[in-house]
């Protein structure tokens, strides 16, 4: 109910996402989830603020760990799940500070030819010192 009434929802029984009630913090320990520099009054470890991301194949995708003093950051994790979701799916890999809508990489392993099949809107690629052409980018597909 706390969680609910902080986001300024009603406080209800059930959230809309699946949370795990760890009292005993083995799950917390198991999984190393406990900030070493910040403690209770007992002088225990806080549990640290984590996130874990699973793809479809249950497979471990992101974990991020913030202290326990630091708030997590919602839109980064989103912006991360989108990049997961896209790459995923299509031969791209995504930049720094890429942003849903923004142009992505072509991975370095599609042969020139089939990127050029696979993308129609076009595959540019960033001029470097070196004269390679290995930073390949495309606008982002559907």
């Amino acid at each position: 109910q706390d969680i609910n009434a902080y986001n300024g929802e009603q406080p209800e029984e059930t959230l809309p996402f699946p949370i795990i009630a760890d009292k005993n913090r083995e799950l917390a320990v198991k999984l190393g989830m406990l900030d070493p520099d910040e403690r209770d009054k007992d002088g225990m470890p806080l549990t640290a603020r984590v996130v874990f991301v699973f793809g479809p194949d249950k497979k471990l995708k992101l974990s991020i760990l913030y202290p326990a003093t630091t708030g997590r950051n919602f839109d980064e994790i989103l912006r991360v799940v989108d990049s997961l979701q896209l790459t995923a799916y299509k031969k791209v890999a995504t930049p720094v500070d890429w942003k849903p809508g923004d142009s992505v990489m072509v991975v370095p392993t599609l042969p020139d030819e089939e990127a050029k099949k696979l993308f129609p809107k076009g595959v540019f690629t960033k001029d470097l010192p070196s004269g390679k052409k290995y930073l390949r980018y495309t606008p982002q597909p559907e």
